[in-house]
């Protein structure tokens, strides 16, 4: 059974394996968990028998007016189940009296988003790729 959560409290770096597939230089699971922990807001998907996370969505804010969605991720084995559209939706919840919630994505996944409003806009992004390790 999946259970949705925002508690990192039992959620150690072995419960943090297979996500990031395709990245050329993916976090570890201990930055991932470093990342999760200093995110202003967390949603987890964890396998309740397990404990292992199989997806996640992370934001970060201003706490007034602002919030930005740098990650959601899903296992692969369990994408296409409506856990992604579970996460985004439990998110949004909690960013819901925030004046603007941003997000980038690549092209190919501008579709999801836009089910929940979200608009295509242009932008700039810089990348550190040595800096994931």
């Amino acid at each position: 059974m999946i259970v949705y959560v925002d508690d990192l409290s039992q959620t150690k770096p072995r419960n943090l394996g297979g996500f990031f597939t395709g990245w050329k230089n993916p976090p570890s699971k201990e930055k991932l968990l470093e990342i999760l922990r200093n995110s202003d807001y967390v949603v987890l998907a964890v396998d309740n028998e397990t404990g292992n996370v199989i997806g996640f969505i992370n934001a970060l804010s201003d706490k007034v007016l602002y919030a930005y969605i740098p990650m959601l991720e899903v296992l692969p084995a369990h994408q296409g189940q409506g856990i992604g559209t579970k996460l985004v939706n439990l998110m949004l919840e909690k960013l819901k009296n925030f004046y603007a919630v941003d997000l980038c994505c690549d092209e190919e996944i501008e579709s999801f988003y836009q089910h929940f409003d979200f608009h295509k806009v242009s932008g700039m992004i810089k990348r550190n790729y040595k800096n994931l390790k």
